[in-house]
């Protein structure tokens, strides 16, 4: 097999938002040989998307002997792995509580020895690769505020202890912030997620896998069972098709059973030292989390929260109210790094991994990880590998895409669809109000409408204006400029797309169509 040689020492990796996060800063180790894809070759396996779901997937396929190509749009970690928060838990979003409330006792205990096998997967990773990537093992508090909080964590408790989850009741929150009780889950942990990732790349790289950047696969079909993908000078044949990207492309259930999220986090340097040892959590609407990490001699405090689905709330206000709390418990200095990142909110709770429901044969999805991406995501990856080595996984039948869970989704269903109607009609019924382009401020965009025609505008610093067609280009919705991250979002299914229209993350496949 053809080999070329890769530079070494990436730093200052993009991702998929203007405003960076402190994993990008690098150096990172390209892999050091890197095989070249053969368009004539048939791989048993073609994974598209390099986050943590895509390349430890690659990866362990690639271990059990399997031909698998990856590939990544842009660069591995380009989208949510580099923004993420990287809290290493056996406790979830969706609740213990919850789980067994909606899927049963012995459901509520798989996802638990489910969320220690991940954890695992990673430690032994790191273990027999021998990855410097700031592995820490950490207690984690979860904490309430109020009576009915209360009532919660006791639920939380409850149920977490009978899933097989460590838990306690302790006296201390370990952060400044004002609590009634809380409860201490112990031997959870953090890491550098970029470390981790490219790390992985480069093992996967080695056992002869190939890995190719910057080729978005806008298109495929499958042909005499063999999937074909790929873009208007890329060709890829394999024999299974795996999205690890979130939504896979196009239109499909899965659009109706996730709803895209952003979550925004902080990193602040403090004036003293009164950094968490830990990591910690509130039980709010949206909650907020917390926890350390150290980058060239200096510690951060990221402080992370205020939620909202993509495209609708305020990012800047989000920002705002997230420093304006940290303010209260804590003596900041500044304000380091401020950053957001898209997760996707399952139905019923639980991810989607596994075959895609009417789709082709030989297609796989992960999805729906709620803000657990790191644990679903290696959890994703391990049945995926199994699934596809022929090998049974004890997680693969509670988590399979196509479950039906009626009591535990309806609800869920109901309340995002509703909501993904409304911008579908109310972004067409709008009244006919053009502002004037001279009033838009510089490096701020707009939706106007001008001689019955909707326009996405953007005043860059030196006052040009740029146009696009603001109609998404996967299923028709109109996306909504976000400001804090200089993007065009939109509120249906959480595409997200540049200044000049390009994809950066969901489920589109194509550019905005320019106008101006």
């Amino acid at each position: 097999m053809k080999e070329k040689t890769t530079t070494s020492g990436r730093k200052n990796l993009p991702r998929d938002s203007s405003n960076p996060s402190p994993w990008q800063k690098g150096p990172f180790d390209n892999p050091k040989a890197q095989a070249i894809h053969n368009p004539e070759a048939i791989y048993d396996v073609l994974v598209i998307g390099g986050g943590i779901t895509g390349v430890t997937t690659a990866l362990l396929l690639q271990q059990r002997g399997k031909k698998v190509i990856l590939a990544e749009a842009h660069i591995p970690g380009f989208g949510t792995t580099g923004g993420t928060s990287a809290h290493l838990n056996t406790f979830f979003d969706a609740t213990y509580p919850e789980i067994e409330s909606d899927f049963g006792e012995g459901a509520a205990k798989l996802v638990a020895k489910a969320g220690k096998e991940a954890f695992k997967i990673i430690t032994s990773l790191i273990e027999k690769y021998n990855i410097d990537c700031d592995l820490e093992y950490k207690d984690a508090f979860l904490f309430s505020q109020d009576e009915k909080e209360d009532k919660e964590l006791a639920s939380i408790r409850d149920a977490s202890a009978k899933a097989g989850i460590r838990v306690k009741q302790t006296a201390e929150n370990g952060v400044p912030v004002p609590f009634t009780k809380a409860l201490l889950f112990p031997g959870q942990g953090q890491f550098h997620p970029l470390k981790y990732l490219y790390r992985l790349a480069g093992e996967f790289v080695k056992l002869g896998g190939v890995l190719l950047e910057h080729t978005p696969v806008s298109e495929h079909k499958l042909e005499n069972g063999i999937h074909i993908a790929g873009n208007s000078t890329v060709q890829i044949q394999a024999k299974n098709l795996v999205f690890a990207t979130h939504l896979p492309p196009g239109i499909n259930i899965m659009d109706l059973t996730c709803a895209p999220y952003r979550s925004y986090v902080l990193g602040i340097r403090l004036k003293d030292d009164n950094y968490p040892s830990c990591l910690a959590y509130d039980m709010k609407e949206p909650y907020h989390y917390f926890r350390t990490h150290e980058i060239d001699g200096q510690k951060y405090l990221l402080l992370g929260g205020e939620d909202h689905k993509t495209g609708h709330g305020d990012p800047e206000k989000a920002f705002e109210q997230l420093e304006a709390y940290a303010r209260q418990y804590y003596h900041v200095a500044s304000v380091a790094y401020k950053w957001s990142s898209q997760y996707y909110v399952p139905a019923d709770g639980l991810p989607y991994i596994g075959q895609l429901p009417g789709g082709e044969d030989n297609t796989y999805i992960a999805t729906g990880y709620n803000g657990n991406g790191i644990t679903f995501g290696t959890l994703a990856a391990r049945i995926l590998a199994d699934t596809l080595c022929g090998k049974k996984n004890p997680y693969a039948e509670l988590l399979k895409p196509s479950r039906i869970k009626p009591l535990a989704s309806f609800e869920a269903f109901v309340k995002e669809n509703a909501d993904v109607a409304y911008h579908f009609l109310a972004d067409r019924l709008s009244p006919d109000a053009l502002e004037s382009l001279k009033s838009l401020p510089k490096e701020e965009g707009t939706i106007v409408k001008y001689q019955g025609e909707q326009l996405a505008i953007y005043k860059d610093k030196q006052g040009k204006i740029s146009a696009l067609n603001p109609v998404c280009t996967h299923a028709r919705c109109i996306v909504h400029f976000n400001p804090a991250e200089k993007s065009w979002d939109c509120p249906c299914h959480g595409g997200r797309f540049d200044l000049n229209g390009h994809v950066l993350t969901g489920p589109p496949r194509r550019d905005l169509e320019k106008v101006i």
